[in-house]
């Protein structure tokens, strides 16, 4: 039964970074095979990955925000966040934190948090 919740300010002037928390309850994000996942939605876009943190502490990054993104993770916490360096108003989305997890019948992103909308404007 794990839940996942976004929560972060909704809007962002341009150059200044963005800050998302994903607060999980029902499970432990240490838990084996499980990588913990930030997604977003923009129009025109469809859901693009941004990366994830994995239940050993590494990371990976999409090529379309890698230097900008950073993922981290606080296990006394159960969290983890989601830090986007520059922004723009490209990076205008619904911002998703979900987990991914590896199983022998097949690997899927299983849960999901409601998103949180963040605008970049000027």
């Amino acid at each position: 039964q794990v839940q996942l919740q976004e929560s972060g300010p909704g809007l962002m002037k341009p150059s200044q970074t963005l800050s998302l928390s994903c607060i999980v309850s029902g499970g432990s994000i240490t838990t084996t095979y499980s990588h913990w996942s930030w997604i977003r939605q923009s129009p025109g876009k469809g859901l693009e990955w941004m990366g994830h943190i994995s239940y050993d502490g590494s990371t990976n990054y999409s090529p379309s925000v890698k230097g900008r993104t950073s993922i981290f993770r606080d296990t006394s916490k159960n969290q983890f966040s989601l830090q986007l360096t520059s922004v723009t108003p490209e990076d205008t989305a619904v911002y998703y934190c979900a987990r991914y997890e590896i199983r022998a019948l097949g690997s899927q992103y299983d849960s999901w948090g409601q998103g949180t909308q963040v605008t970049v404007s000027s």
